[in-house]
């Protein structure tokens, strides 16, 4: 639990001190990073860079609110629907995504609110269906 600075104790003194007695417990042995130099340092950081940096490391998704992870996972089953090898495939991509939209849409998730829609699976294989060439 952190401790009140005593009175009369210069600020400086009190988190020296308290600094000091946790590296005397070892409190800072075995850090991820000790030993290395620290990321970005010398270069100009943008607004909220720690922010992107994080969802970078994490792929984004893992951290962020679960409207927006269904968001990029639907992005991601249409990519999957339009590059299937099989029609079948396609729709079985669709199908099992709009599932978890319909899922979301009756039990809101937390996060932003979710805009996102089953998607039209006959629209989504015309355009698979152009893609490849075919009319």
């Amino acid at each position: 639990m952190t401790q009140r600075k005593p009175p009369g104790m210069d600020f400086e003194s009190w988190i020296d001190r308290q600094i000091r007695e946790a590296q005397e417990r070892g409190e800072f042995d075995g850090l991820p990073s000790a030993g290395k130099p620290l990321p970005d340092a010398g270069r100009a950081l943008e607004e909220d860079w720690w922010i992107k940096r994080k969802v970078r490391e994490e792929e984004g998704a893992a951290g962020l609110p679960p409207s927006l992870v269904l968001r990029k996972e639907a992005e991601t089953a249409r990519a999957r629907a339009l590059a299937a090898r099989t029609e079948d495939e396609a729709r079985a991509i669709l199908g099992e995504m709009n599932a978890r939209i319909l899922d979301a849409l009756r039990k809101p998730l937390s996060g932003p609110p979710l805009t996102l829609m089953p998607f039209d699976v006959d629209e989504v294989l015309r355009e698979r269906k152009e893609a490849a060439g075919g009319a």
